[in-house]
């Protein structure tokens, strides 16, 4: 009953969770009524349900860097290289047929190599942003860059393969006869939600976003936070890089490079305020849903990888611009 409550109460505070679920349906019953015997396969949602997961938490980590009032370019590249020196790893561990050691101290090892990768990294793009005073978005464009570079020289170009078996459960496995990769995205996501909603961190990092000046008299330490914040972003960006190279059974520096710009927008198309402030969970949660949902879609009815990359451009400018346009009509 008090679930029920509370989301009831978000949802009347925020009309973009209404607008998101009528646009999500809106999609569905489009895209059954192109193709209705491709779509409704069970296979396409089992699908989508295995792929959205690692989209959804970049794009959560996309809404944690915009709620300061910055950005995160380097996601990817932070994904990818969490995903190839894991993969390095378990390479050394390898035995002669190239088959990596399946032992779960090796794969415990691994995540934590990968998940410190997202949290040195994430404290990188903090302290360039603070201390430095480079603008946001061209400090994690720059990290992002050096990120792939990384990953290129330690690969040389080819993408590493043959990862463990419990590492390929993340991606490909099944809970409770649920998909892991999606298990994982609502243990997570919950998590993330609890603390942006319920702990004094996450009341602290919307105030520092809505508005700095408060923030500085009520005498919150602004750097710490956005450090600690980019930090939560690099971790999470890991995550998604495990369970990308987990799925695929490989890592490689140009994986995902498409994502960068679906989170950005799934970011804003759920709620989430570029200027810092404001954003949900569940909002990221739907619009990821949603643009799957579509995306499907236009590969079910061939569209071209290009066209589809022009779709989400425009997409991004109209969701921005009607932003605007009701930001400037509610003052």
């Amino acid at each position: 009953m008090k679930f029920s409550l509370d989301l009831r109460r978000l949802i009347n505070q925020d009309n973009n969770i209404v607008q998101l679920i009528v646009m999500t349906i809106l999609i569905f019953a489009i895209m059954t009524v192109l193709s209705p015997d491709k779509f409704l396969r069970y296979y396409n949602f089992e699908s989508i349900a295995y792929i959205f997961p690692e989209l959804g938490l970049l794009s959560i980590a996309m809404m944690i860097a915009m709620l300061t009032g910055g950005i995160d370019l380097s996601v990817i590249g932070i994904a990818n290289l969490s995903g190839i020196l894991a993969g390095i790893l378990f390479k050394k561990f390898s035995d002669e047929t190239g088959v990596a050691d399946t032992g779960l101290s090796v794969v415990m090892l691994g995540a934590i190599i990968a998940l410190g990768t997202g949290l040195v990294a994430g404290a990188l793009n903090g302290l360039l942003i603070t201390k430095a005073r480079i603008t946001p978005i061209l400090a994690t464009l720059g990290t992002g860059q050096v990120f792939t570079g990384l990953a290129i020289v330690f690969t040389g170009g080819p993408a590493i393969v043959g990862f463990p078996d419990a590492w390929a459960f993340v991606g490909n496995g099944r809970i409770f006869g649920l998909p892991t990769p999606l298990v994982l995205f609502v243990v997570i996501a919950a998590l993330i939600a609890f603390i942006l909603t319920r702990t004094t961190f996450g009341m602290n990092l919307m105030l520092i976003g809505t508005n700095p000046k408060a923030a500085l008299f009520a005498g919150l330490k602004r750097e710490r936070m956005v450090i600690y914040s980019y930090m939560m972003t690099g971790v999470l960006a890991s995550v998604a890089g495990i369970i990308l190279s987990g799925r695929t059974n490989a890592a490689k520096s140009d994986y995902g490079t498409s994502y960068l710009l679906q989170a950005v927008l799934i970011a804003v198309l759920g709620g989430t305020n570029p200027a810092g402030g404001r954003g949900t969970v569940l909002g990221i949660s739907i619009a990821v849903i949603a643009l799957m949902l579509l995306s499907s879609g236009f590969q079910i009815l061939r569209f071209s990888n290009h066209l589809i990359d022009l779709i989400w451009g425009a997409f991004l400018l109209l969701v921005i611009a009607l932003n605007a346009y009701q930001g400037r009509s509610s003052r």
